[in-house]
């Protein structure tokens, strides 16, 4: 081949005797599969932050919320 680009037709230089198109141009656009872990950890991280980002309750300041007579407790969290 004279070190020129090799054809999709063409034989491999890997000496499998195979087409190129059906041996190493396949390895050659293939995604490692760290590539793969990368990915899916993100993904999974973030689906994870979605979620949570739902479960979050905003604390109620002041008394806006209590029967009358009773007081919002910051440190217990409810109205005392």
């Amino acid at each position: 081949m004279g070190g020129g680009k090799v054809g999709r037709n063409d034989s491999c230089p890997c000496g499998s005797g195979k087409k190129y198109k059906q041996c190493c141009e396949r390895k050659e656009h293939a995604v490692s599969p760290v590539v793969w872990v990368v990915i899916v950890g993100v993904g999974l991280a973030a689906l994870a932050a979605l979620l949570m980002s739902f479960n979050v309750s905003t604390p109620v300041i002041g008394d806006a919320n209590c029967p009358p007579g009773q007081i919002w407790s910051i440190e217990h969290g409810h109205c005392h």
